[in-house]
């Protein structure tokens, strides 16, 4: 019973009549707003309250006598149920909004009668920022000015006039008169209050959130945003200070800061944490606040990465959370009919006699009062109702306190050692030697007091979790290599810290995968994208990775682009690799590396093509595609992978751009086409993406970067090598309309399905996989893709057979050999091979990228990830496999030999 129900206007009267002397007042006081909800029509209602002051009232007589008013309907519309709790906050804060903005006017008028009112803002925050005030807020905005455009007198200083002003505007507001008042004021979320003026200059401000402010202020202005005055002005100020609150890297210094917020809550008030009569609704264990607190959190660790998230209504926030998987959909919504309980009952208790206060009553009669307000029998049903959510959020809201710590790790070198043998190690001088050298301060990341203050803290924890490693010493020595690089460890540890669970993944992943601990030695917020269970989710369909990879802030260009896309490219590399390592599917993770890499080459393609022709205009007719071959194109890659692809582009290549600066269609594809190899290959401040060969197209690397489709239908016609006419069996549009895709489909097709010399074809191929053998042997047994009966035979007898039947161009290899072993053209055993020599590939790239064999402590992880049982067992299924793809490749090979 979070929000009363529908109920008729005589109960609900005799209910405010009875139990709020304050509602009963304005009853009396507002007997036209009273008709018209006997009446049954709030909302002529509403407008009825809005319009309620005489003009000659003046402003704060007039605000005052429609605040009664607004109290009266809201509170009827309320206890009937017509209302949601939604709509009655937001008409509360609208209404703040309105007064702020007619107050400010006021001050202005009166000061600078014939000056332009502009130059000055109020943000809102708290609840009147997220547009939830209760019902007898007060509110807390900032004031901001510009210096350059505040109207001021000729002899007044400009911080003076804005100082005035503000203090203008909090008397209209704040005064109490017959009356009452409008809204309380609170300026004390501004900058150093007890140092500051009430109205701040806005590039001061911005200076302070850039470089001074602390934890809690972070917190804060998720719900900030202008609510008076200059909007352009506030919107340029919320933008500029967006990076201190939404920090793509994890600030765990702020959330510690918000959760021992609330542990000083809880000690401060501490006569109303006990739940019962006197509960503190607001700040107590298991209330409002820690419900907004709970969702703040998340939203901080999360939203820097996610702008869905961002939202500063904290109903909005839970469903976001909910809905990208950081809340479980459960938990948020016990979350949301708890906040909407609590803030219900909050309004009743503020009914009574508008006062600010969110303490359930002492006594018994006064607790029967607003139960009975609230439509219920007395105050021991309220508790009753009351206390299964208030228990639930309080232990909910326990998950986000640090457990008890352990023993903290001895300075003693003797002492450290017995404890690290306890905890497992076999030889602790190592790890005693590497915590000495982290503590000693001679390494970058670890010289400020916090940072080692929070190595200190992980330590125990960190260590332990490294003694049960798969491989204790190496897990170490790549983890000091790690702390190494870092320019600051402090987040590093913090995170760590407050996710024991990720302690033992980054233990795995330094114990097996060199590829990750190196993206981690680059790039340590990489492990934040693995926080929550849906990082372990396959990537989205492309589309929705490109989109995703796109997003921008207000204000962010082209540059900015690069690094975003960087940023969260690899965060999902790098989220895959974690799932192979925890024993994902290697196929499926290399699929998702595939829909990555079409992500991104998606999102930078576009962003490319727009920012060329803001320059340059469009080709009349023309587009850029880009087609993708090899792994790309067969849609699995490996982490290490590089991109194989082709620029082309339709229309005429005599034609023209239209821009400023025209260029000729070739030109202009071809300067394009290099545009978009740089914005996937270059690296930016945020680090590498991806390596680009073009090698393949036309005519190699003498030949154009890209070409027109008809150049490119011409060339594979007349001029392409067998090897070219190979490499189009994995050739796949990647980018392009779907026009432009179907039209360069259409030439594939053809291509392969011509009738050729087949016999030419097969010894050209024999010759070439004999000239690769020859050229670029295996590097060892474990080399599969180059090893005999490896990856490149088996491509070469797929490709070969696929052009003897002339069937099953499919450029995903595992489904054109489906289709050739069901239509009998192959051993249906390959199919089994090649998905195990394609996993082994895909998880050796990241725990023994040098083909050779895996550490052996590592070796049960490549066994798992390729579905046998150990690695003994892993070497004789790879032998099997090899040795069926090299008997088929022979058989076929002996047929075209050169004798």
């Amino acid at each position: 019973m979070g929000e009363a129900q529908v109920t008729d206007w005589t109960a609900v009267a005799e209910r405010m009549q009875a139990h709020s002397p304050f509602l009963s007042r304005q009853m009396d006081r507002f007997t036209a707003v009273t008709d018209l909800l006997a009446a049954g029509d709030h909302d002529a209602a509403l407008q009825a309250a809005r319009d309620i002051a005489d003009p000659a009232d003046g402003v704060a007589r007039s605000l005052r006598r429609r605040k009664g008013a607004l109290a009266l309907v809201t509170a009827a519309a309320d206890l009937s149920g017509a209302w949601p709790l939604d709509r009655v906050t937001r008409t509360l804060s609208d209404f703040a909004d309105q007064a702020l903005e007619e107050a400010l006017a006021t001050a202005f008028a009166e000061r600078y009668p014939d000056a332009r009112p502009e130059g000055f803002v109020v943000l809102a925050l708290g609840k009147h920022g997220s547009r939830e005030l209760n019902y007898s807020s007060d509110i807390d905005p900032i004031l901001l000015y510009d210096p350059a455009r505040l109207p001021h007198g000729e002899r007044e200083d400009v911080a003076d006039a804005a100082v005035r002003i503000g203090r203008r505007v909090s008397e209209l507001l704040n005064a109490r008169d017959g009356d009452g008042y409008v809204f309380r004021i609170d300026l004390r979320l501004r900058p150093s209050p007890e140092a500051t003026p009430i109205a701040l200059p806005v590039e001061a401000a911005i200076g302070y959130y850039e470089s001074t402010a602390v934890g809690w202020e972070q917190a804060a202005f998720i719900r900030a945003r202008p609510a008076a005055g200059d909007f352009a002005l506030g919107d340029y100020f919320i933008q500029q200070i967006r990076p201190f609150v939404w920090r793509r890297s994890l600030d765990f210094g702020a959330i510690d800061a918000i959760v021992d917020i609330s542990r000083r809550i809880r000690d401060h008030y501490a006569q109303g944490q006990a739940f019962g009569p006197g509960y503190d609704l607001k700040r107590g264990r298991g209330g409002i606040r820690e419900v907004e607190f709970f969702a703040q959190v998340h939203q901080l660790i999360h939203g820097g990465r996610d702008p869905a998230l961002r939202s500063g209504n904290t109903r909005e926030a839970l469903r976001a959370l909910a809905t990208v998987g950081v809340l479980e959909q459960e938990d948020a919504q016990r979350l949301d009919e708890a906040y909407v309980l609590f803030r219900t009952i909050e309004h009743r208790l503020q009914m009574v006699e508008d006062r600010q206060t969110h303490e359930l009553p002492k006594t018994a009669e006064a607790m029967d009062n607003v139960a009975r307000l609230h439509g219920l029998a007395d105050g021991g049903a309220l508790l009753d109702l009351l206390r299964p959510k208030v228990e639930w959020v309080g232990r909910n809201y326990d998950k986000l306190t640090p457990a008890a710590k352990d023993e903290a790790l001895s300075h003693d070198e003797e002492r450290l050692a017995a404890q690290l043998t306890d905890m497992g190690f076999a030889d602790a001088q190592t790890p005693v030697a590497r915590i000495t050298r982290w503590r000693g301060g001679t390494i970058r990341a670890l010289r400020s007091a916090p940072s080692r203050e929070a190595l200190e803290e992980l330590l125990p924890g960190l260590m332990r979790a490294l003694a049960k490693a798969p491989d204790p010493a190496r897990a170490l020595n790549r983890l000091d290599d790690l702390i190494g690089r870092l320019p600051s460890a402090i987040n590093f540890f913090k995170l760590l810290a407050a996710r024991p669970g990720l302690v033992e993944l980054l233990a795995e992943l330094l114990s097996h995968a060199p590829t990750l601990a190196d993206a981690l030695g680059r790039r340590a917020e990489l492990l934040d994208g693995l926080i929550d269970t849906s990082a372990f989710d396959p990537p989205p369909p492309v589309e929705v990775l490109a989109e995703q990879f796109a997003q921008l802030e207000p204000g962010e260009d082209y540059q900015a682009l690069l690094d975003r896309v960087r940023q969260r490219v690899n965060d999902r590399r790098f989220a895959l690799g974690a799932q192979i390592i925890r024993g994902g599917d290697p196929l499926e993770a290399g699929r998702g590396y595939s829909r990555v890499a079409e992500g991104a080459i998606e999102a930078l393609a576009r962003a490319t093509v727009a920012e060329f022709e803001s320059a340059h205009g469009k080709v009349p007719g023309g587009e850029m595609l880009i087609l993708a071959l090899g792994r790309l194109g067969g849609g699995v890659l490996t982490h290490a992978s590089d991109l194989d692809l082709v620029y082309l582009f339709t229309g005429d290549f005599l034609t023209e751009s239209d821009g400023a600066r025209p260029l000729g269609a070739t030109q202009y594809f071809n300067r394009l086409g290099q545009r978009i190899t740089n914005a996937l290959s270059v690296q930016t401040a945020a680090g590498p993406l991806y390596e680009v060969d073009t090698r393949l197209r036309p005519s190699g690397a003498q030949g154009l970067l890209a070409v027109s489709l008809d150049s490119f239908a011409r060339y594979q016609r007349e001029e392409a090598w067998t090897w070219e006419h190979l490499a189009l069996t994995r050739a796949r549009p990647v980018f392009g309309s779907q026009q432009g895709r179907a039209a360069l489909n259409a030439i594939l097709s053809e291509t392969l399905e011509r009738p050729r010399d087949f016999d030419e074809l097969a010894r050209n191929a024999v010759k070439m996989r004999g000239d690769i053998a020859k050229h670029k042997p295996p590097s060892s047994d474990l080399d599969v893709k180059l090893v005999p009966g490896g990856l490149v035979d088996l491509e070469f007898l797929i490709h070969v057979t696929q052009f003897q039947h002339n069937m099953a161009f499919d450029p995903d290899l595992r489904a054109a050999l489906a289709q050739l072993a069901a239509a009998g053209h192959l051993p249906a055993e390959l199919v089994a091979a090649h998905d195990l020599i394609t996993r082994f590939l895909i998880v050796s790239r990241l725990v023994s990228p040098g083909s050779t064999e895996p550490p052996e402590a590592t070796r049960p992880v490549v066994a798992r990830a390729c579905g046998v049982e150990n690695w003994e067992a892993l070497l004789e299924s790879y032998d099997q496999a090899r040795q069926r793809v090299r008997d088929a490749w022979a058989a076929l090979a002996a047929r075209f030999e050169e004798k």
